[in-house]
């Protein structure tokens, strides 16, 4: 799956997206792909999107939220979405980083359906073993608004970093990708 015009993330993978702007890559992936998506959420914590803001990124009419009472159905729920094969993108907000074999069964669940699926996971500060990659993101609101996307690790790409902004309606990569750190 291309995002951003030139950026991938493996179709059929789970990844994960880090960083106070973590939200804003979900929606940047969502826009990329077509279908619906459901977004499984903490049903504890008060916050949620906010769908005028969505709608900046993606139809909020795509999105389903299911809102979990436990970590463990997020997962649980993740797993099985990935499973059925029949929803192209499945994004999970969580409260950390799972372990190693919810990954490694959210990675299987993802082959069990097919390939089909594509797999993100939302945690403050990154760290999920087993991710297919690690994407972190965060505001950079200078001159011109926009943000820093850094790809943190990728079984199959080097660390890199891009400066992201809007033209119009659309979100692009700068022009020269960002200094690496």
């Amino acid at each position: 799956m291309t995002f951003l015009n030139r950026l991938t993330l493996a179709q059929g993978r789970v990844h994960e997206g880090c960083g106070p702007a973590r939200h804003t890559f979900a929606m940047i992936v969502a826009r990329a792909m077509e279908g619906p998506v459901f977004w499984l959420r903490p049903g504890w914590e008060a916050g949620a999107l906010h769908g005028p803001g969505m709608a900046a990124f993606i139809d909020p009419g795509r999105v389903t939220f299911v809102a979990a009472e436990r970590a463990q159905e997020l997962l649980w729920t993740m797993e099985e979405v990935l499973r059925a094969g029949v929803v192209p993108l499945v994004v999970a907000e969580l409260p950390g980083p799972p372990a190693l074999t919810p990954m490694r069964r959210m990675q299987l669940a993802c082959e069990a359906g097919g390939g089909r699926a594509l797999g993100l996971v939302l945690t403050p500060e990154g760290s999920a073993p087993g991710a297919e990659s690690r994407w972190s993101m965060t505001p950079d609101h200078g001159v011109e608004p926009g943000w820093h996307l850094a790809r943190e690790r990728a079984r199959d790409a080097a660390p890199h970093n891009w400066r992201v902004g809007r033209v119009g309606q659309e979100f692009r990569l700068g022009a020269q990708p960002a200094e690496a750190d």
